[in-house]
Protein backbone atom coordinates (compact mmCIF):
# COMPACT_ATOMS: atom_id res chain seq x y z
CA UNK A 1 0.00 0.00 0.00
CA UNK A 2 1.46 3.21 -0.96
CA UNK A 3 0.68 6.68 -2.13
CA UNK A 4 2.93 8.47 -4.87
CA UNK A 5 2.26 12.05 -6.78
CA UNK A 6 2.28 10.95 -11.05
CA UNK A 7 1.68 14.32 -12.11
CA UNK A 8 1.10 17.53 -10.14
CA UNK A 9 -1.91 17.40 -7.94
CA UNK A 10 -3.24 14.21 -9.42
CA UNK A 11 -2.03 11.08 -6.80
CA UNK A 12 -2.01 7.08 -7.31
CA UNK A 13 -3.04 5.00 -4.65
CA UNK A 14 -1.68 1.03 -4.44
CA UNK A 15 -3.85 -0.77 -2.55
CA UNK A 16 -3.65 -4.84 -2.51
CA UNK A 17 -6.16 -7.30 -3.77
CA UNK A 18 -8.96 -6.86 -2.22
CA UNK A 19 -9.37 -3.33 -3.17
CA UNK A 20 -9.11 -1.89 -6.67
CA UNK A 21 -6.11 1.05 -7.01
CA UNK A 22 -7.56 4.77 -7.10
CA UNK A 23 -6.39 8.05 -7.82
CA UNK A 24 -7.47 11.48 -6.44
CA UNK A 25 -6.64 14.82 -8.18
CA UNK A 26 -6.53 17.46 -5.27
CA UNK A 27 -8.13 20.50 -5.23
CA UNK A 28 -10.96 22.35 -4.12
CA UNK A 29 -13.56 19.72 -5.33
CA UNK A 30 -11.63 16.52 -5.57
CA UNK A 31 -11.90 14.09 -8.56
CA UNK A 32 -11.56 9.93 -7.47
CA UNK A 33 -11.51 7.28 -10.10
CA UNK A 34 -12.36 4.33 -8.20
CA UNK A 35 -12.83 3.83 -4.00
CA UNK A 36 -11.88 0.59 -2.99
CA UNK A 37 -13.89 -1.99 -1.37
CA UNK A 38 -16.75 -0.90 1.14
CA UNK A 39 -15.77 -2.26 4.53
CA UNK A 40 -12.45 -0.83 3.97
CA UNK A 41 -13.82 2.53 3.61
CA UNK A 42 -12.14 4.12 6.69
CA UNK A 43 -8.46 3.27 5.40
CA UNK A 44 -9.61 4.81 2.49
CA UNK A 45 -10.40 8.08 3.68
CA UNK A 46 -7.59 7.91 5.92
CA UNK A 47 -5.41 7.45 2.93
CA UNK A 48 -7.22 10.62 1.06
CA UNK A 49 -6.70 12.63 4.27
CA UNK A 50 -2.45 11.95 4.62
CA UNK A 51 -2.60 13.87 0.39
CA UNK A 52 -4.68 16.55 2.50
CA UNK A 53 -8.06 15.04 0.73
CA UNK A 54 -11.96 15.53 2.57
CA UNK A 55 -13.74 12.98 0.85
CA UNK A 56 -16.46 15.23 2.38
CA UNK A 57 -15.37 17.74 -0.25
CA UNK A 58 -15.34 15.41 -3.04
CA UNK A 59 -16.55 17.40 -6.52
CA UNK A 60 -16.61 14.63 -8.88
CA UNK A 61 -15.76 10.02 -9.00
CA UNK A 62 -15.23 8.53 -12.12
CA UNK A 63 -15.13 4.59 -12.07
CA UNK A 64 -13.22 2.15 -14.54
CA UNK A 65 -16.33 -0.41 -14.11
CA UNK A 66 -18.94 -1.72 -11.19
CA UNK A 67 -17.00 -4.42 -9.42
CA UNK A 68 -17.36 -4.19 -5.24
CA UNK A 69 -13.11 -3.26 -5.54
CA UNK A 70 -13.78 -0.11 -7.60
CA UNK A 71 -17.06 0.90 -6.18
CA UNK A 72 -17.02 0.25 -2.68
CA UNK A 73 -16.53 3.76 -1.35
CA UNK A 74 -18.85 5.45 -3.86
CA UNK A 75 -22.37 6.13 -2.03
CA UNK A 76 -20.32 6.49 1.72
CA UNK A 77 -18.73 9.62 -0.40
CA UNK A 78 -21.74 10.80 -2.54
CA UNK A 79 -24.03 10.88 0.71
CA UNK A 80 -21.50 12.99 2.47
CA UNK A 81 -20.23 14.86 -0.68
CA UNK A 82 -23.30 15.52 -2.65
CA UNK A 83 -20.48 14.60 -5.64
CA UNK A 84 -21.87 13.43 -9.30
CA UNK A 85 -20.50 10.06 -10.55
CA UNK A 86 -19.58 9.05 -14.34
CA UNK A 87 -18.93 5.47 -15.18
CA UNK A 88 -19.82 4.08 -18.81
CA UNK A 89 -23.18 4.03 -19.85
CA UNK A 90 -23.66 -0.12 -19.35
CA UNK A 91 -22.83 0.59 -15.85
CA UNK A 92 -24.72 3.17 -15.26
CA UNK A 93 -27.62 1.28 -16.62
CA UNK A 94 -26.57 -1.60 -13.52
CA UNK A 95 -26.68 1.50 -11.29
CA UNK A 96 -30.25 2.78 -12.34
CA UNK A 97 -31.96 -0.57 -12.30
CA UNK A 98 -29.97 -1.76 -9.50
CA UNK A 99 -29.18 -4.92 -11.19
CA UNK A 100 -26.77 -7.04 -8.60
CA UNK A 101 -26.29 -9.74 -10.21
CA UNK A 102 -24.65 -7.97 -13.66
CA UNK A 103 -22.49 -6.33 -11.06
CA UNK A 104 -21.23 -9.31 -9.66
CA UNK A 105 -22.08 -8.54 -5.88
CA UNK A 106 -24.90 -11.33 -5.88
CA UNK A 107 -23.33 -13.71 -8.18
CA UNK A 108 -19.79 -13.77 -5.53
CA UNK A 109 -21.26 -12.99 -2.42
CA UNK A 110 -19.61 -9.44 -2.34
CA UNK A 111 -20.38 -5.82 -0.30
CA UNK A 112 -21.66 -2.96 -2.27
CA UNK A 113 -24.48 -0.03 -2.16
CA UNK A 114 -26.11 0.91 -5.19
CA UNK A 115 -25.39 4.75 -6.04
CA UNK A 116 -26.67 7.65 -8.22
CA UNK A 117 -24.86 7.80 -11.72
CA UNK A 118 -25.69 10.99 -13.34
CA UNK A 119 -22.75 10.64 -16.08
CA UNK A 120 -22.94 8.04 -18.56
CA UNK A 121 -19.26 7.91 -20.22
CA UNK A 122 -19.07 6.89 -24.24
CA UNK A 123 -16.37 5.25 -25.82
CA UNK A 124 -13.83 8.20 -27.13
CA UNK A 125 -15.02 10.47 -24.69
CA UNK A 126 -12.94 12.66 -23.50
CA UNK A 127 -12.45 13.66 -19.50
CA UNK A 128 -11.31 16.81 -18.12
CA UNK A 129 -9.71 15.50 -14.54
CA UNK A 130 -8.82 19.29 -13.27
CA UNK A 131 -6.00 20.15 -15.84
CA UNK A 132 -5.07 17.10 -16.95
CA UNK A 133 -7.46 14.93 -20.36
CA UNK A 134 -8.10 11.55 -20.78
CA UNK A 135 -9.66 9.76 -23.30
CA UNK A 136 -12.37 6.67 -22.15
CA UNK A 137 -11.37 3.79 -24.06
CA UNK A 138 -14.00 1.15 -24.04
CA UNK A 139 -12.72 -2.29 -22.96
CA UNK A 140 -15.19 -5.14 -21.92
CA UNK A 141 -13.97 -8.99 -21.30
CA UNK A 142 -13.33 -8.64 -17.68
CA UNK A 143 -16.15 -6.25 -16.78
CA UNK A 144 -18.90 -5.73 -19.42
CA UNK A 145 -18.49 -1.90 -18.40
CA UNK A 146 -14.88 -1.57 -18.46
CA UNK A 147 -13.22 1.12 -19.55
CA UNK A 148 -9.64 2.70 -19.13
CA UNK A 149 -8.08 5.76 -18.96
CA UNK A 150 -5.44 7.39 -21.53
CA UNK A 151 -3.94 10.53 -21.01
CA UNK A 152 -1.66 11.35 -24.64
CA UNK A 153 0.52 14.09 -23.06
CA UNK A 154 2.32 12.43 -20.49
CA UNK A 155 1.84 8.73 -22.15
CA UNK A 156 0.00 7.11 -19.13
CA UNK A 157 -2.59 4.38 -19.05
CA UNK A 158 -4.79 3.59 -15.76
CA UNK A 159 -5.71 0.28 -17.21
CA UNK A 160 -8.00 -0.77 -14.42
CA UNK A 161 -8.61 -4.50 -14.63
CA UNK A 162 -8.12 -4.38 -18.28
CA UNK A 163 -4.57 -4.67 -17.98
CA UNK A 164 -2.15 -6.05 -14.95
CA UNK A 165 1.83 -6.54 -15.23
CA UNK A 166 1.91 -10.26 -14.56
CA UNK A 167 -1.49 -11.51 -14.02
CA UNK A 168 -5.31 -11.09 -15.13
CA UNK A 169 -8.36 -10.29 -13.61
CA UNK A 170 -11.34 -13.16 -13.34
CA UNK A 171 -12.78 -13.68 -16.76
CA UNK A 172 -16.80 -14.90 -15.97
CA UNK A 173 -17.74 -16.46 -18.52
CA UNK A 174 -21.23 -16.77 -16.67
CA UNK A 175 -21.76 -13.61 -16.26
CA UNK A 176 -20.12 -11.75 -19.05
CA UNK A 177 -21.72 -13.91 -21.38
CA UNK A 178 -19.96 -16.63 -24.31
CA UNK A 179 -17.61 -13.88 -25.92
CA UNK A 180 -16.01 -12.58 -22.73
CA UNK A 181 -12.67 -13.97 -23.66
CA UNK A 182 -13.16 -12.84 -27.08
CA UNK A 183 -14.04 -8.67 -26.12
CA UNK A 184 -11.10 -9.09 -23.51
CA UNK A 185 -8.55 -9.90 -26.83
CA UNK A 186 -9.98 -7.33 -28.78
CA UNK A 187 -9.65 -4.81 -26.17
CA UNK A 188 -6.07 -5.71 -25.59
CA UNK A 189 -5.76 -4.91 -29.36
CA UNK A 190 -6.95 -1.64 -29.34
CA UNK A 191 -4.91 -0.13 -26.36
CA UNK A 192 -1.70 -2.07 -27.41
CA UNK A 193 -1.96 0.89 -30.10
CA UNK A 194 -1.59 3.44 -27.66
CA UNK A 195 1.80 5.29 -26.79
CA UNK A 196 2.53 4.23 -23.26
CA UNK A 197 5.43 5.21 -21.23
CA UNK A 198 4.00 4.02 -17.67
CA UNK A 199 0.79 1.77 -16.93
CA UNK A 200 -1.08 1.82 -13.71
CA UNK A 201 -3.06 -1.19 -13.19
CA UNK A 202 -6.22 -1.87 -10.88
CA UNK A 203 -3.88 -3.97 -8.96
CA UNK A 204 -0.26 -3.80 -8.33
CA UNK A 205 2.29 -1.46 -9.04
CA UNK A 206 3.04 0.88 -11.55
CA UNK A 207 4.75 -0.57 -14.53
CA UNK A 208 6.79 0.73 -17.62
CA UNK A 209 6.83 -2.47 -19.95
CA UNK A 210 3.25 -1.98 -21.40
CA UNK A 211 3.96 -4.59 -24.50
CA UNK A 212 5.43 -7.02 -22.44
CA UNK A 213 2.60 -6.83 -20.24
CA UNK A 214 0.16 -6.80 -23.35
CA UNK A 215 1.60 -9.93 -24.79
CA UNK A 216 1.88 -12.38 -21.49
CA UNK A 217 -2.08 -11.21 -21.34
CA UNK A 218 -2.70 -12.53 -25.00
CA UNK A 219 -0.64 -15.44 -24.04
CA UNK A 220 -2.70 -16.01 -20.91
CA UNK A 221 -6.05 -15.78 -23.39
CA UNK A 222 -5.26 -18.23 -26.24
CA UNK A 223 -4.35 -20.64 -23.21
CA UNK A 224 -7.65 -19.76 -21.97
CA UNK A 225 -9.17 -20.31 -25.61
CA UNK A 226 -7.85 -23.52 -25.88
CA UNK A 227 -8.17 -25.18 -22.37
CA UNK A 228 -11.60 -23.82 -21.08
CA UNK A 229 -10.62 -25.78 -17.48
CA UNK A 230 -8.09 -23.11 -17.03
CA UNK A 231 -10.70 -20.66 -17.21
CA UNK A 232 -12.19 -22.38 -13.97
CA UNK A 233 -9.18 -22.88 -12.35
CA UNK A 234 -7.92 -19.52 -12.19
CA UNK A 235 -11.11 -17.87 -11.26
CA UNK A 236 -11.89 -20.39 -8.43
CA UNK A 237 -8.44 -19.41 -7.09
CA UNK A 238 -8.82 -16.16 -7.29
CA UNK A 239 -12.50 -16.10 -5.94
CA UNK A 240 -11.42 -18.40 -2.86
CA UNK A 241 -8.71 -16.69 -2.09
CA UNK A 242 -10.48 -12.79 -2.82
CA UNK A 243 -13.41 -14.50 -0.15
CA UNK A 244 -10.78 -15.33 2.59
CA UNK A 245 -9.74 -11.61 1.87
CA UNK A 246 -13.28 -10.26 2.17
CA UNK A 247 -14.15 -12.66 5.60
CA UNK A 248 -10.10 -12.44 7.18
CA UNK A 249 -11.13 -16.11 7.65
CA UNK A 250 -13.01 -18.98 7.18
CA UNK A 251 -13.45 -22.13 9.57
CA UNK A 252 -11.73 -25.38 7.78
CA UNK A 253 -13.99 -27.40 7.62
CA UNK A 254 -17.30 -25.59 7.23
CA UNK A 255 -15.24 -23.57 3.59
CA UNK A 256 -16.90 -26.24 1.20
CA UNK A 257 -20.55 -26.19 2.09
CA UNK A 258 -20.01 -22.55 2.20
CA UNK A 259 -18.45 -22.52 -1.14
CA UNK A 260 -21.53 -24.47 -2.21
CA UNK A 261 -24.36 -22.01 -1.41
CA UNK A 262 -22.58 -19.76 -3.30
CA UNK A 263 -23.66 -19.13 -7.44
CA UNK A 264 -19.92 -18.87 -8.64
CA UNK A 265 -19.07 -22.39 -6.97
CA UNK A 266 -21.31 -24.56 -8.08
CA UNK A 267 -22.08 -22.63 -11.56
CA UNK A 268 -18.65 -23.03 -12.53
CA UNK A 269 -17.27 -26.89 -11.14
CA UNK A 270 -20.80 -27.69 -13.35
CA UNK A 271 -19.44 -25.38 -16.24
CA UNK A 272 -15.21 -26.31 -15.97
CA UNK A 273 -15.21 -29.73 -13.88
CA UNK A 274 -18.27 -31.80 -14.73
CA UNK A 275 -19.71 -31.55 -10.87
CA UNK A 276 -17.08 -32.66 -9.07
CA UNK A 277 -17.32 -30.40 -6.28
CA UNK A 278 -15.10 -31.86 -3.54
CA UNK A 279 -12.48 -32.85 -5.80
CA UNK A 280 -12.39 -29.60 -7.49
CA UNK A 281 -12.57 -28.17 -3.93
CA UNK A 282 -9.72 -30.23 -2.62
CA UNK A 283 -7.16 -29.59 -6.05
CA UNK A 284 -7.54 -26.04 -5.86
CA UNK A 285 -6.87 -25.98 -1.67
CA UNK A 286 -3.58 -28.16 -2.00
CA UNK A 287 -2.19 -25.94 -4.47
CA UNK A 288 -2.93 -22.45 -2.92
CA UNK A 289 -1.40 -24.37 0.35
CA UNK A 290 1.64 -25.84 -1.22
CA UNK A 291 2.60 -22.45 -3.01
CA UNK A 292 1.73 -20.83 0.60
CA UNK A 293 -1.12 -18.41 -0.77
CA UNK A 294 -3.32 -20.09 1.98
CA UNK A 295 -2.48 -20.94 5.32
CA UNK A 296 -4.14 -23.01 7.95
CA UNK A 297 -4.26 -22.35 11.76
CA UNK A 298 -6.59 -23.67 14.60
CA UNK A 299 -9.03 -24.85 12.71
CA UNK A 300 -9.55 -21.69 10.00
CA UNK A 301 -8.01 -20.86 6.70
CA UNK A 302 -6.86 -17.72 6.14
CA UNK A 303 -4.42 -15.86 2.96
CA UNK A 304 -1.12 -14.10 2.81
CA UNK A 305 -2.61 -11.96 0.19
CA UNK A 306 -2.43 -8.18 0.98
CA UNK A 307 -5.69 -6.88 0.99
Amino acid sequence: MSVSEILPGFFFIQRGFLNGNHFALKSEHPVLIDTGYISDFDKTAFLLDSIGINPANTGLIINTHCHCDHVGGNRLIQDMSGCKIAMHRIGKHFMDIQDSWSTWWRYYIQDADFFKCETALEDGAILAVGPYQFEVIYTPGHASDGIVLYNPENRILISSDTLWEYDMAVMTVRVEGSRALFCMDESLDRISRLEVDMVYPGHGKEFTDFEAAIQRAKTRLKRFMSDPSSVGLDLIKKIVVYTLMMRGSFISHRFLDYLMTTPWYTETVNLYFQGEFEKTYNMVMTELIDREIVFEADDCLFTNVTP
